[in-house]
């Protein structure tokens, strides 16, 4: 025990009579965040319900199924990890997403603009293998897109809503997503800068 030490010792000891210093214990109790995790389930499933009642879903995956898509979805995971996680195939969980407003980026990563789509189907029910020709793609690609199309209109006319609901039901899930995708990013770049490249020709 240094000097200053046993100065404020002895302070202590005239001011509180007491020569010991007990500190006071008490029960870890659990926190806000542990009791919002444990509704997150429950709170999706109510937005879930709020979607089947407007929207006529394009699978049949149960509710509870759908919940691990939407938390799958907020943990970064791709739809082969989601496939894995639910027993379904990552088909159907990209369908399930378009059901539920969840795009990402790249999803509108095609060898067409989504806005000549729009441009190029004569109504919301179009002959796929022809609009295919029309865009010089295949129709695979083309319903795929047409998916991807038709969920951002839903989601636009909604402001959005429903992904805003998930996101408050989910703690930190928009920024869960954003640190995923930045992740993403920069091991895209670190990848890309370990490519040599001659430029000798």
């Amino acid at each position: 025990m240094d000097e200053k030490t046993e100065e404020l010792r002895d302070i202590f000891v005239d001011v509180t009579d007491e020569e010991t210093v007990t500190e006071a214990q008490a029960d870890d109790r659990g926190s806000l965040a542990d009791a919002d995790e444990a509704d997150v389930p429950e709170r999706l499933v109510a937005v879930i319900d709020r979607m089947r009642d407007r929207y006529e879903f394009d699978t049949d995956l149960d509710e509870d199924t759908l919940q691990q898509v939407v938390q799958g979805f907020y943990d970064g995971d791709d739809d082969e990890t989601i496939a894995a996680a639910v027993d379904a195939d990552p088909a159907t969980v990209f369908r399930a997403r378009m059901d539920l407003h969840l795009l990402r980026d790249a999803d509108t990563d095609f060898p067409f603009d989504l806005a000549d789509l729009r441009d190029q189907r004569d109504d919301d029910a179009p002959d796929v293998p022809d609009l295919a020709e029309r865009l010089d793609s295949d129709p695979a690609t083309v319903a795929r897109a047409l998916r991807v199309a038709n969920a951002q209109a839903r989601s636009r006319r909604v402001s959005h809503r429903f992904r805003s609901e998930f996101e408050d039901a989910i703690p930190d899930a928009a920024l869960s997503l954003t640190l995923t995708e930045s992740a993403r990013e920069d091991g895209l770049e670190e990848a890309a800068e370990d490519i040599e490249t001659d430029t000798k020709f």
